[in-house]
């Protein structure tokens, strides 16, 4: 390949494949340096993850968390594939896509972001629903209206895993189902959100005691049926009757990259050096939920969404820097706070000296994320709307009456 057809290529389209695309776009190539840049996803839709939880709610609409590629990408000069990645050959260099061609890059970025491993527990797989995606929503969504549309008096639900998404989801489908809801939230450690400042745990407990959510700690799941759930506390197991499982908990490592000869720690996530290039293939770099990395100051890097954000504006400096013979710089993560819808108009916020939680917390949380929202287009729609709804809302029910 000459240096004029030099091509990048992004696995995943989350927020660490997408923000190192558009970074990319954004970096001042001289014209005949420029690169293509193609990025690859098995969704048409990039997915605002943080956001997912308002979809069950209402309060959000499928468009404004889950904006079409191709509308993103349109005019930035970056090429996408919606395509699924069956094999990678770092010896060779090239991208095998399943059903499709095989792609040469110079530069690979694997950002191709976790997978909900159901397969932990007998029955998992068949009866647990899990919560990563658009998809998984649609089919949550479904067996929420055939329970709703039901004769059953309440509607007994379970969710495993006590962290920020199980809390989150137990908050917002509480807040759904009211009366007729009947909670559980099963964690195995000795407390919800091990990893959150006190303030937001805090205020986490109170919204799930405020809804009736009953807390299983220390409990571990030993297997699901269609409608029993067995847990075992103290070495003793109960099982008890369920109508909905949500499975919230782990990550896996999608298996295009875990059988990359590639050094990778136990939970199967690339080793990286601090510039988030892959140990001994300066070529590849890999971010977000599937990169073990350790930053500038010697801190791990949790898997979140503003970790990814983060080190995308990083993965595409550094791209740019190692194809324009500039020095590249070595990875900083700031820690800007924790932010978590508990409910309806209900969320919790630390951060940056401040501490809020209810409905300020709430609109503090909205605009932050509008802020993050990948282009400014689709922020000036989504803000647009976010303002214009409510009034429309309260006309229709003034006529309404």
């Amino acid at each position: 390949m000459t240096e004029q057809n030099m091509r990048i290529v992004i696995l995943g389209g989350g927020f660490g494949g997408l923000y190192t695309a558009l970074r990319l776009s954004q970096l001042p190539w001289e014209s005949q340096q420029k690169p293509e840049i193609v990025l690859i996803d098995q969704s048409d839709r990039f997915l605002f993850s943080p956001l997912l939880y308002e979809l069950l709610t209402g309060e959000l609409q499928t468009w404004e968390i889950a904006p079409p590629f191709t509308e993103l990408l349109e005019g930035t000069g970056v090429r996408f594939y919606q395509a699924v990645a069956s094999g990678i050959d770092i010896d060779q260099k090239r991208v095998h896509l399943q059903n499709g061609p095989e792609i040469p890059y110079d530069r690979l970025v694997l950002a191709l972001g976790g997978e909900t491993p159901l397969d932990l527990v007998p029955g998992a797989t068949s009866y647990a629903y899990p919560f990563r995606t658009v998809n998984d929503v649609y089919r949550l969504e479904e067996q929420l209206r055939i329970l709703e549309e039901s004769d059953a008096e309440k509607i007994r639900v379970a969710i495993v895993g006590g962290g920020y998404s199980g809390v989150e989801l137990a908050c917002k489908l509480a807040d759904r189902l009211k009366e007729r809801g009947r909670f559980r939230l099963i964690e195995i450690s000795d407390q919800i959100l091990r990893t959150s400042p006190e303030f937001n745990r805090e205020a986490a407990k109170k919204a799930l005691e405020a809804r009736g959510v009953f807390l299983d700690l220390e409990t571990k799941v030993e297997s699901i049926t269609q409608d029993t759930l067995s847990l075992e506390y103290k070495n003793q197991v109960d099982t008890i009757p369920v109508d909905l499982v949500i499975w919230t908990v782990g990550t896996k490592v999608a298996p295009v990259v875990k059988n990359l000869p590639l050094k990778q720690n136990q939970r199967g996530q690339i080793t990286t050096d601090t510039t988030l290039q892959v140990l001994d293939h300066p070529e590849i770099f890999a971010l977000g939920d599937l990169a073990d990395c350790l930053d500038a100051n010697g801190q791990q890097i949790p898997a979140t969404a503003q970790a990814a954000f983060q080190q995308a504006d990083y993965v595409g400096w550094n791209i740019w820097a190692s194809l324009t013979q500039r020095p590249l710089l070595p990875f900083r993560y700031q820690q800007l706070g924790e932010m978590m819808a508990l409910g309806k108009d209900n969320a919790t916020l630390t951060g940056l000296g401040i501490k809020l939680d209810g409905s300020l917390a709430y609109v503090a949380r909205r605009l932050a994320y509008l802020y993050r929202m990948p282009t400014f287009d689709h922020q000036l729609k989504v803000g647009f709307n976010w303002l214009v709804r409510p009034i429309i809302e309260t006309i229709s029910a003034v006529t309404n009456d």
